[in-house]
């Protein structure tokens, strides 16, 4: 079967090419990138921020590599879907960054996006972010496209943060600079409106030049800067793909809330076991049948 990266930039080019937008919601453990697969996503995403909060820490960069590429390597091997991958801020310095898109490529990502804030990092819908200088980040993302192109030749995207900064100007620049660094994919974080979508895109097809060829992601994150905008519409922008990051984890740990309290106040299951996913479904997911020897599923 076609590579992951491949696979990506094939879903990505047909969405493009039909002003469509490839949904990609976000997996924070393998069963959750199963669900996704079983739902008909074609691909999907894995954030940094989940990653972090579901290890009880919060989404500042504390995390390992090997942490982040062990889950990486679950759910690529559970759903077999490709996936883009939150990679914060390389790890470190150019020298990690290359480690990096190795160590993702191992894991089977099909591409990875690094980010322009110093560390320790915001999530990007916080205020008081901090930026890289310019150059520091253009280094930091030709290190990765050129690591990329002998490691499976992830799609690599250059995230900026740069709107909640120093404005949508700089972020324009700094993402036409990402590209010329020779990223594939552009992430402005942060954005406050539709309007903001709109003008980002179009600034940077005029800045970037009738030939450059470059995707981009737009990041559908509930509770921040951004407003609720129905994929069909980022397609309509020029977004060739849009990322539903912690959707399923806030729903999930929203219920668990709920059914927590439920227990304790009642002492019982009863008032919410018609809410749960039943045994027969869980196996069905995971593909298991009680007294049949179970085969690792050969989805990739």
């Amino acid at each position: 079967m076609t590579h992951a990266p491949d696979r990506l930039r094939t879903l990505l080019d047909a969405a493009a090419a039909r002003k469509q937008c490839l949904m990609m919601p976000g997996a924070f453990n393998a069963l959750c990138g199963l669900a996704i697969r079983q739902a008909g996503f074609e691909a999907c995403y894995v954030s940094g921020a989940a990653t972090s909060v579901c290890a009880g820490v919060p989404d500042v960069g504390i995390l390992t590599l090997d942490h982040f590429a062990r889950l990486i390597r679950e759910i690529v091997d559970a759903c077999g879907l490709p996936l883009i991958a939150d990679a914060d801020t390389g790890f470190g310095e150019s020298e990690m960054v290359r480690r990096t898109v190795v160590e993702y490529a191992r894991a089977g990502a099909a591409g990875l996006h690094i980010e322009d804030q110093v560390f320790p990092k915001r999530c990007g819908h916080l205020d008081g972010k901090r930026l890289i200088p310019l150059e520091h980040a253009v280094e930091k993302i030709a290190a990765a496209v050129n690591t990329a192109r002998s490691a499976r030749d992830l799609v690599v995207c250059a995230r900026t943060d740069a709107r909640g900064v120093e404005g949508l100007d700089a972020a324009v620049e700094r993402a036409a600079a990402y590209l010329q660094a020779g990223a594939g994919m552009i992430f402005p974080e942060g954005l406050a409106s539709e309007q903001e979508f709109a003008d980002f895109a179009a600034r940077l097809r005029h800045r970037a030049g009738a030939g450059a060829r470059y995707h981009l992601l737009a990041n559908m994150t509930e509770f921040g800067k951004t407003p609720i905008i129905p994929a069909a519409r980022f397609g309509e922008m020029g977004y060739s793909c849009v990322i539903f990051p912690v959707s399923l984890l806030r729903s999930a740990m929203g219920e668990v809330s709920r059914v927590l309290e439920q227990l304790r106040r009642d002492g019982s299951v009863a008032g919410f076991i018609d809410r749960m996913q039943t045994r027969e479904q869980l196996y069905g997911l995971i593909g298991y049948k009680p007294g049949v020897e179970w085969a690792f599923p050969a989805r990739m």
